[in-house]
């Protein structure tokens, strides 16, 4: 797993989001953006950050951020996911692992005693210039948004 790191340029990407519209990294130029990994949508550990970050939204927004999330879900998983906890950003559906992959955030995993490959729950910010100014690698999921705004 070669995860990007501070001063690192993200490279570019297209997937989809859970409407199906095509997002890449170059439609966000200019922007700063949080791109928030998390394995699987409507788990617990990653429901409580997306709510936690929805609810925070108004504030992660007026400090100048675009939010994503992403996952290797579905867009019909991330559709639902979205629709059930009205979350006012996008969700990407990266099934082909496009995005993953250029973070860096596959690889191995623990739990309960056994090893698998999936995401690592991380997050990024990224400035206009698509370079990483910050990484998460301890995500606190009910209380992302603090981390993020502290």
């Amino acid at each position: 797993m070669n995860t990007l790191k501070v001063g690192d340029k993200v490279p570019d990407f297209t997937t989809t989001d859970q409407d199906g519209n095509k997002v890449s990294l170059s439609d966000f130029k200019g922007k700063d953006l949080i791109v928030f990994f998390y394995p699987k949508a409507s788990t617990p550990g990653c429901t409580a950050e997306a709510c936690n970050l929805r609810d925070n939204y108004k504030e992660l927004q007026e400090a100048g951020y675009t939010l994503l999330g992403v996952s290797a879900d579905s867009e019909k998983r991330q559709k639902n996911f979205a629709t059930k906890y009205d979350f006012p950003f996008q969700l990407l559906a990266d099934e082909d692992h496009s995005v993953i992959n250029a973070f860096g955030v596959w690889g191995n995993k623990k739990f309960m005693g056994k090893e698998y490959d999936g995401i690592h729950r991380k997050t990024f910010k990224v400035n206009g210039e698509g370079v990483v100014t910050e990484v998460i690698d301890k995500v606190k999921t009910k209380d992302h948004a603090a981390q993020l705004l502290g």
